[in-house]
């Protein structure tokens, strides 16, 4: 059996979710909290952090870009990242971009302060942060336009991990209605590729306990 620990306000383990399911492989999935970091989940991933992945050999695997290049190598029959070696590379800068930059100027601010502290039950919403992340989001939108006016896909022709990586931090503050997707429809439109695909309907279907997404999270054709 395979165990997935995951978390829904983890863009790193949506991203691992989204690859287990582009990938067909089935999957147990334990919701664990990184803020609750039990002796036995911190036996497995001493960092205590989602995702965690236990293969059904019982092999333990921690952080999201090592689990998902494990599963690119060790099940490679639906490739995420590309033959060539240019657009492999072109591949993981983005994922970089989006797990690093994105994540740090949109992911963070936003859902640590609309999500998290409302889970926490602490205190309210740092307006000052929120406007940060707000504001950020553009240029990252505008970025996916620039990417995808000159490509099918963010990393080339075909559906990457790049796609997934950024597909997942979106999601995430989609949930949350702070997408501006009308300012920047190239960005829309391939954002409804990628959602349209069956991996993402576990990810489409589900409610994270006390907020409600907007009508538009889970329509495939919004």
């Amino acid at each position: 059996m395979r165990i997935l620990y995951h978390h829904w306000l983890s863009p790193f383990a949506r991203k691992v979710r989204l690859v287990l399911g582009e990938k067909r492989l089935d999957v147990t999935e334990n919701l664990q909290a990184d803020w609750d970091r039990s002796d036995q989940f911190l036996a497995l991933n001493p960092a205590g952090e989602v995702p965690v992945l236990i293969e059904p050999n019982g092999l333990v695997l921690c952080d999201s870009q090592s689990i998902c290049e494990y599963l690119e190598e060790a099940y490679p029959e639906v490739p995420l990242l590309p033959r060539q070696v240019p657009e492999r590379a072109e591949t993981r800068r983005l994922v970089a971009w989006f797990d690093r930059k994105f994540q740090q100027e949109v992911t963070h601010p936003l859902v640590s302060e609309k999500l998290m502290k409302r889970m926490l039950g602490g205190d309210p919403p740092d307006s000052r942060w929120v406007r940060v992340g707000r504001t950020n989001i553009h240029n990252h939108l505008a970025y996916i336009t620039w990417l995808t006016e000159r490509r099918k896909w963010l990393a080339g022709g075909a559906m990457t991990l790049a796609d997934i990586t950024a597909a997942a931090h979106l999601s995430l503050i989609d949930y949350i209605g702070d997408v501006p997707w009308d300012d920047h429809p190239f960005a829309k439109d391939w954002y409804v590729r990628i959602k349209s695909r069956p991996c993402f309907r576990p990810l489409l279907r589900e409610v994270i306990p006390g907020v409600l997404p907007p009508k538009h999270y889970a329509d495939l054709d919004f």
